[in-house]
């Protein structure tokens, strides 16, 4: 053990010896769920931190959504269900690029600039 491991669990026990952790909140509850368990443990940390700043939720799941519409009018028959599937491929690609756009980061977003504006100038 490090000097800084025998420090803390020096000040651990003491804690425990005055009683202090029977004050804090949730004490005999069950942990929350942790949604990263099926993350390996060497990357769990650095997705926490990505998560507990903000990045790596939405666009993540974006992300996800759109391969999954893409997979799906690939494989799609139907001329109308075909058509409403684009719609929402379109509607998903301009929220990715809008959360891109919010970080700084650019995106390939070169084929839907002029139809971003044309949105954007409808709602705003």
């Amino acid at each position: 053990m490090d000097f800084f491991s025998i420090i803390s669990e020096d000040r651990i026990k003491k804690a425990y010896e005055n009683k202090e952790f029977e004050k804090l909140p949730g004490l005999g509850k069950p942990l929350p769920y942790d949604d990263l368990a099926s993350v390996p443990e060497d990357l769990r940390m650095a997705y926490r931190v990505l998560k507990n700043s903000g990045f790596a939720e939405e666009d993540n799941h974006l992300k996800q959504e759109i391969l999954t519409i893409e997979d799906l009018i690939r494989k799609c028959e139907d001329p109308d269900e075909k058509e409403q599937l684009k719609k929402k491929w379109n509607e998903k690609m301009l929220r990715f690029n809008s959360v891109m756009a919010k970080r700084g980061k650019k995106t390939n977003s070169s084929l839907f600039k002029n139809y971003e504006q044309k949105i954007n100038k409808k709602i705003f």
